[in-house]
């Protein structure tokens, strides 16, 4: 892809492939290039400052790819980093580049879903510390009432492809009857991370009925086509032969394998050095 100007989208580590299968379905004809940072995730527990160095580490690689827009499709990324780069880094050293993020495209849309005006919010820990969601929601939809909830168990259980398990179905059941007992007229809940997609049939059986439950990757991929469409000069910098590269700075084997699970077809990666 040495000729190529493919889109860049960066995780912490697999949860973005989900991401990505959504865009990708989106828009088929793009050139596209993952990143998973393997090796040194997760991110959710870390602080901003490494977050932030760690992301725009990464991100700089995608650019010096040839990636003329990279999107951040991880949430911790997104809400611990994302805005310094847009402000500090690409004005400065980038000003040709952009860099989106998963949490703006999800909180713009989000009330809409709902009727009753209370929206429940699943994350890591660390989106939750950050109340990046309860932030931006304030922006878009000022009359919502959020309930969010951190999950740690989720992701190191579908990490370790534990999803179809009892403890899957204990922390599951657990940490959804304890968002629900605070907002009992929640009537949409938000999957914000991108790992939770896999425990969707375990999610399902453990909300009430009537809940819609929204993942981001469709939210993200119908954003992502908008703001293509509504800035040409960006879009015609994209390269669109269909091809797809991914790269891990971890053990490719190993990201083939789960990633797969993930992007919903085999991947084949390469190892990189950051």
């Amino acid at each position: 892809m040495a000729t190529s100007f493919p889109i860049g989208i960066f995780d912490s580590g697999y949860g973005g492939l989900t991401i990505m299968q959504e865009i990708v379905k989106k828009l088929p004809g793009y050139d596209f290039i993952y990143l998973g940072d393997n090796a040194r995730t997760p991110y959710g527990n870390r602080s901003f400052e490494t977050v932030y160095q760690y992301t725009l580490q990464s991100v700089e690689w995608l650019f010096r790819q040839n990636c003329p827009l990279v999107i951040v499709a991880c949430n911790t990324a997104s809400a611990k980093a994302l805005r310094t780069i847009q402000q500090k880094d690409l004005p400065l050293k980038y000003p040709d580049k952009k860099v989106l993020g998963v949490i703006r495209p999800t909180t713009e849309v989000l009330g809409s879903f709902s009727e009753t005006g209370h929206v429940g919010i699943v994350a890591t820990s660390g989106t939750v510390s950050s109340n990046s969601y309860t932030i931006e929601l304030q922006r878009f939809s000022p009359g919502l009432t959020v309930y969010q909830k951190a999950c740690p168990m989720w992701v190191p259980l579908v990490e370790n492809n534990e999803q179809e398990t009892k403890g899957a179905d204990f922390f599951v059941k657990r940490d959804l009857h304890q968002l629900f007992e605070e907002g009992e007229n929640i009537d949409v809940l938000l999957l914000a991370c991108t790992h939770f997609p896999l425990l969707l049939p375990l999610i399902e059986e453990h909300v009430p009925v009537g809940v819609k439950i929204l993942s981001q990757g469709t939210l993200v991929a119908e954003s992502l086509a908008d703001y293509l469409f509504r800035h040409p000069e960006t879009d015609v910098l994209c390269s669109k032969n269909g091809a797809r590269l991914f790269y891990t700075t971890d053990d490719p084997i190993a990201f083939n394998n789960r990633g797969s699970r993930f992007y919903g077809e085999d991947v084949k990666a390469e190892k990189i050095d950051l």
